[in-house]
């Protein structure tokens, strides 16, 4: 927390989980003073016992029964709750659940569009560090602090980008590194986010979780998307948009009928297995059409792209546009390791050719760039429209 004035009235989305609870211990520990918020992110009108109403929009938090699971449960509520108790500082509920409605829409309509969506970014985007900043204006926060494993500093930069202030960077822990989810983070916000965690190895924040006297210090990783807890992100697709359902075609590159779908939402670029279709050989899914209804099945070889075009940029840096090509790494998916490319930004439009083919680069999915000598530099990204295949 260098740099961070003793005192410092810092908001804490607190999660319940182990990283959020230690970022707020730390950041009490500091001298700051701490206000703990959970983001209740379920149906609309549902409550815990207990619960009162705060500001209108949000609620002081008191132990209740849980009613579902996955999503921002009330168990992870109480459990930040406890956490908060341990800590002595205030804590509230945020009731987000109409505003999380938003992701969740997106999420639907991406799949059955055709597209693979990334909720998760989505929601630090609109909420985390979009929806709640608000809510730190409210009560006089001057900053927002998570559990994210990343971070921000100053200093560095310049250079070919032109940057001074606050950066993006790598989380110190390479395997769970959560800077791409953030990449949507607006600049002039960089310096209100408090990432405590980012520049610790997990195993150390479990042991600074048990050595504070955190009762969440062994509680699991959460794994899947919260909004979708039995993994079945096709029914909740079919739920919502119930014409999704519809069977169709899996055709070859050819465009020859060699199989039928319940419908293209349920199958994602790089797929191999449960396609439903023996040819002989080993095949993946290269493509879904949602207009024409078809999945189109291929060799590996036809899932290498040369590059991407992506669209919604968020450019982290002082200096852009940019129209001559620049060295970079980048990362289009989350959990992969960035690659080396080069990048063009030009009227909110992001280019970028990979070094090497890159397989799977699926419409939907972020593109997330990486500065190719500063390594953990994130310098921003944008939602991918196509891959580009040749040339």
């Amino acid at each position: 927390m260098d740099g961070l004035p003793r005192g410092a009235k810092v908001l804490v989305a607190m999660s319940g989980g182990v990283d959020s609870s230690v970022a707020a211990a730390m950041l009490v520990r500091a001298g700051c003073e701490v206000v703990g918020c959970f983001m209740r992110l379920g149906t609309p009108g549902e409550r815990a016992e207990g619960m009162v109403e705060w500001d209108g929009n949000a609620e002081a938090c008191a132990p209740g029964r849980e009613r579902r699971q996955g999503c921002c449960s009330v168990n992870d509520a109480a459990d930040a709750r406890l956490v908060a108790a341990e800590l002595g500082i205030p804590f509230y509920v945020c009731n987000f659940a109409r505003e999380f409605g938003r992701v969740i829409d997106y999420f639907v309509d991406e799949y059955a569009s055709g597209r693979t969506p990334n909720p998760c970014v989505r929601c630090n985007d609109w909420l985390k560090f979009g929806r709640l900043h608000e809510y730190a204006r409210q009560i006089g926060a001057s900053h927002i602090a998570s559990g994210h494993y990343a971070r921000v500093e100053d200093g560095g930069g310049g250079g070919r980008w032109g940057h001074e202030g606050p950066r993006l960077l790598r989380g110190a822990d390479r395997g769970k590194d959560q800077s791409y989810v953030l990449f949507g983070s607006p600049r002039e916000r960089l310096g209100e986010m408090l990432l405590p965690v980012g520049g610790m190895p997990k195993r150390e924040v479990r042991a600074l979780a048990e050595r504070f006297g955190l009762p969440v210090f062994d509680k699991p990783d959460s794994q899947e998307i919260c909004f979708v807890p039995d993994g079945d992100y096709a029914a909740l697709v079919e739920s919502r948009r119930p014409g999704a359902a519809s069977p169709g075609r899996i055709v070859d590159e050819s465009g020859n009928t060699v199989g039928e779908h319940a419908g293209q939402h349920r199958y994602t670029v790089g797929q191999r297995r449960g396609v439903g279709v023996a040819l002989g050989h080993p095949i993946y899914v290269i493509g879904r059409d949602a207009e024409t209804n078809t999945v189109v099945v291929g060799s590996r070889g036809r899932l290498l792209a040369s590059g991407c075009e992506a669209g919604q940029v968020n450019w982290l840096t002082e200096r852009g546009p940019f129209a001559e090509w620049r060295a970079c790494l980048v990362r289009c998916r989350y959990n992969s390791e960035p690659v080396a490319a080069r990048c063009r930004l030009a009227d909110d439009r992001l280019e970028v050719r990979f070094a090497d083919p890159l397989a799977a680069v699926a419409p939907g999915q972020a593109v997330v760039v990486y500065d190719a000598e500063d390594t953990d530099w994130v310098l921003g990204g944008g939602w991918i429209d196509r891959g580009v295949f040749g040339g």
